[in-house]
């Protein structure tokens, strides 16, 4: 979707100005942000992908006026809402008060780093072969879905070329509603400045995107 997460070449938001030294966490809430997301995660009631349009669907005036793990706990909110484990008087009283759904499973303390270690691998075989080879010409599709996408606005109907075909992943257009893995060939695509920014563009950067394969047609 065109969430206010995607800021990619829009005006009025300023330089990207990085912070010089910054900490892995600005204030000790966010540890526990952190810790609480990646628990309720593990109970394997949604996806990664669900996860992430979860917080690309919070009002952009919500969204902007957030910090980073706001988002991650106003989003978090919402899928356990979502999923039958909290609800809104829960929430407005601030300890559980209605009947919950059961988890698929519980994250123990002792198991903490082994699931940190595995992490949640999202390759999968594809049983076709791969549409586009190194050094073809593409241009990506111009599309702008309600749903979740991972093919950025700025770099949407461009013009680029296959710099390296990659592995089959999970296409996070259908994950994340529930609509299977349907995996896909992914390809890293490299595209001049020019052709994302137009006149003006420095003309010695290049940006790479990785890009699934429906996303790409020939150019």
């Amino acid at each position: 979707m065109n969430g206010p997460h995607d800021l990619g070449g829009q005006m009025g938001f300023g330089p990207v100005a990085p912070e010089r030294d910054e900490p892995i966490f600005h204030a000790e809430w966010e540890k526990r942000a952190l810790g609480v997301t990646l628990c309720a995660g593990a109970m394997g009631a949604w996806s990664i992908d669900e996860s992430r349009f979860t917080r690309e669907s919070l009002h952009p005036a919500d969204y902007y006026a957030s910090s980073y793990y706001e988002i991650w706990i106003k989003a978090l909110e919402r899928l356990l809402e979502r999923h039958r484990f909290v609800t809104a008087g829960d929430l407005a009283a601030g300890q559980a008060i209605d009947p919950a759904a059961e988890p698929k499973r519980v994250l123990k303390a002792e198991n903490v780093p082994a699931v940190l270690a595995k992490g949640g691998p999202c390759d999968r075989p594809v049983s076709t072969p791969a549409r586009f080879s190194s050094g073809d010409r593409v241009r990506t599709r111009n599309f702008h879905p309600t749903g979740h996408t991972r093919l950025p606005r700025y770099a949407r109907g461009k013009v680029g070329m296959i710099d390296a075909v990659r592995e089959g992943y999970v296409l996070p257009d259908s994950n994340a509603h529930g609509k299977g893995e349907n995996p896909q060939w992914v390809y890293t695509v490299v595209f001049s400045a020019g052709e994302l920014w137009g006149e003006g563009a420095d003309p010695t950067l290049e940006v790479s995107i990785d890009a699934w394969e429906s996303y790409l047609e020939p150019a």
